[in-house]
């Protein structure tokens, strides 16, 4: 029997990572990576990092898969994603078959955390339903929305009030009803830049947790073509971005 974890290491700052995600480390005998290009390069450092700096001797090997790319302009999002996780999961599959011995243990360490607006949990288990020789568990991380909200002192939500967790895509259908707070993720569009003129307050984040860590923060009117500049020009600096944000109806907004 193989086993397999996918575990959550923390949006970002190594510090994040939970001693229970660290305990489940130190018992894999091969952590996979899956390279996503130069421009990502710094995401597998930090895995490796993390690693180097607590493992205390425990020296597992890694592995690489490349990562499958999306068809970032598909006219159908949910057929393009659908068959981004089938490409995923044969590599998942690849690197099972051929990196794992009977009895070892695999990890997968997972951004954020393996639940919020990550697949692998869904390719995983398609895999281990398929197959007798495969378990599986998931330690969970901080996401990014709670080092976003973090860094900014802010909660998640109001005072007896419901947050939705959302994406650009769905925003830009417009406001959830019922809600006062909206966080916002995977969001390529800067759609926050259609509700200004709708008294909302923005607390927006990229990498955050690490040594790019941009944090901005106001009145979203006045903030909003600040954001989608700065964006702009992380992305164009680094090659890729990482944001995400929280939008708040201004009349709950704590001073």
């Amino acid at each position: 029997m193989k086993e397999l974890l996918l575990i959550g290491i923390g949006a970002g700052d190594p510090d994040y990572i939970t001693m229970q995600a660290l305990k489940a480390l130190r018992r894999a005998d091969v952590i996979f990576l899956l390279d996503k290009g130069a421009a990502k390069h710094k995401l597998n450092a930090l895995r490796r990092e993390i690693c180097a700096r607590y493992l205390e001797g425990h020296t597992p090997r890694f592995a690489e898969g490349m990562q499958p790319e999306r068809e970032r302009e598909a006219a159908d999002y949910r057929a393009s994603v659908d068959e981004l996780n089938r490409d995923k999961q044969a590599v998942f599959e690849q690197l099972i078959d051929e990196q794992m011995a009977d009895g070892e243990v695999a990890a997968f360490m997972v951004w954020g955390d393996p639940s919020l607006y990550d697949s692998s949990i869904r390719i995983i288990e398609a895999i281990a339903n398929a197959r007798s020789d495969l378990s599986y568990d998931v330690l969970p991380g901080i996401t990014s929305l709670q080092a976003l909200t973090a860094r900014h002192r802010v909660p998640l939500n109001s005072i007896g009030r419901a947050v939705e967790i959302t994406t650009g895509r769905l925003l830009a259908e417009g406001w959830p009803q019922g809600v006062d707070s909206v966080a916002v993720m995977l969001d390529a569009k800067d759609t926050y830049r259609g509700f200004v003129g709708q008294d909302l307050h923005i607390y927006w984040g990229a990498y955050v947790g690490t040594a790019d860590e941009i944090l901005i923060a106001g009145p979203l009117d006045d903030v909003a073509e600040r954001i989608a500049v700065t964006r702009l020009e992380a992305r164009e600096r680094n090659g890729w971005i990482m944001d995400s944000y929280l939008l708040r109806k201004s009349g709950t907004v704590r001073n």
